[in-house]
């Protein structure tokens, strides 16, 4: 296809941008104290130097095998024991944690108990599966340091945890928070969408100064979280107002006539989400990165979510 073809988009603001990669395709920088962050520009993986080994969360497979040179980097700059002891899975998705066969595998697993369930039932080399679980909350001490892992229930994923470095006041949140940007199509392919919209408020609940979200190529602030749940409850609210008022007759009058009952719902939930999105990028196109690009998918996923999870189903819950 040629690049003449594709659609444009809205630049992007410069300060959704991270730092620059090097040579090698990542950058690895210090949050606070004994904790180090590293990114490739789209995914995000933490690690934790102590003086008793390394303690990583997570493993995306687009950094891959830069994580082992990151870690090395820093710990030969500190004259830190480099060996890796621990490795913590923040869900079960295989962007995510899909580098994790890079560790040794007498690395200490660790994840949360639903994880465990799901890597087994995926039989994926890739992702070993955890040897140590918890259900509501545990903590890791490692050479004096301290993290704290804990579950809230679903919101991405069944099994999405909070991972928090209280000595570097920094929370890593996986696939809830975007800084920066709009979230990812269909709210960032979340399986419970209103669990989804609560963890924003969450997250604001949990004492950081720092937040590492999982993706693209910047640290995020409490002021990124606040820009994100204002995004998402203006367009939670534009979806229930188009769903309350797009009039569904001409969707019946030109399909129905046909039988084609599947053409009906497309073009209803299709204009709908249209109607949704419409206001909400025009507010937020300039100060969120890609609100031009996902905020209709992500629209879209709510209209569903409004039918279904709040059982409103506009003219498709009429008795006739």
């Amino acid at each position: 296809m040629a690049t003449d073809a594709l659609p444009d988009y809205a630049p992007v603001p410069a300060d959704a941008f991270g730092p620059a990669v090097n040579e090698s395709g990542y950058f690895v920088g210090r949050v606070r104290g004994d904790l180090y962050w590293v990114t490739d520009s789209f995914y995000q993986a933490m690690f934790l130097t102590t003086t008793d080994g390394v303690v990583v969360v997570d493993a995306p497979p687009t950094i891959g095998r830069n994580l082992l040179r990151a870690i090395e980097e820093v710990t030969r700059a500190r004259q830190r024991p480099a060996h890796v002891t621990h490795l913590i899975y923040s869900h079960s998705h295989a962007d995510h944690i899909g580098a994790a066969s890079i560790f040794d595998r007498r690395v200490t697993r660790i994840a949360h108990a639903r994880t465990k369930g799901l890597l087994k039932v995926a039989r994926d080399p890739n992702r070993p599966v955890p040897n140590v679980t918890f259900e509501d909350s545990y903590t890791l001490r490692v050479g004096g340091e301290r993290m704290q892992l804990s579950y809230h229930g679903p919101n991405h994923s069944p099994d999405n945890i909070f991972i928090r470095v209280p000595s570097a006041q920094t929370l890593m949140v996986v696939d809830v928070i975007f800084p920066g940007w709009a979230p990812f199509q269909n709210l960032a392919e979340s399986q419970d969408i209103p669990a989804w919209i609560a963890a924003h408020d969450t997250v604001l609940a949990t004492p950081w100064h720092t937040l590492i979200g999982g993706h693209l190529g910047r640290l995020g602030t409490r002021a990124d979280v606040l820009l994100q749940r204002d995004y998402v409850q203006e367009l939670v609210a534009s979806t229930q107002a188009v769903i309350g008022a797009l009039d569904p007759t001409p969707f019946f009058v030109k399909y129905g006539a046909t039988g084609n009952a599947w053409a009906i719902f497309k073009a209803y939930l299709d204009a709908a989400a249209g109607q949704a999105a419409a206001p909400v990028i025009a507010k937020y196109t300039g100060r969120l990165a890609a609100a031009d690009v996902f905020t209709t998918s992500n629209a879209a996923a709510l209209v569903n979510s409004t039918r279904i999870d709040a059982g409103n189903l506009g003219p498709f819950g009429t008795h006739r």
